[in-house]
């Protein structure tokens, strides 16, 4: 019988078959060290008393494997593996490149 079991299973772990994950979209805002960036995305909610908006951001660390983000680049981020203290989150594509300076 456990043979029986253990080969039903049996599962492939695909990227379609793994649980949902969080992805946000935010500004590169430093670059922290080798692979690493600081990811600021800007939110609004409303005050609970006065029911204004009220500008919130949050800040979160992101692993960049291929070091191909600058700053004030628009980027996608997705939530992973914890990859160090501070690291919870990857770089998955650059939506949009900032204008570089002269």
């Amino acid at each position: 019988m456990s043979e029986e079991a253990s080969s039903t299973a049996t599962v492939e772990a695909t990227p379609a078959s793994r649980n949902h994950r969080k992805d946000l979209t935010g500004v590169v805002t430093s670059r922290t060290g080798d692979k690493s960036v600081k990811v600021t995305f800007f939110y609004k909610i409303a005050h609970p008393q006065y029911s204004k908006e009220v500008k919130r951001k949050t800040v979160v660390h992101a692993h960049d494997e291929k070091n191909e983000c600058g700053l004030g680049d628009k980027v996608e981020i997705m939530e992973t593996r914890p990859m160090s203290k501070l690291k919870r989150w990857r770089v998955v594509r650059i939506l949009e490149k900032a204008p570089v300076v002269a």
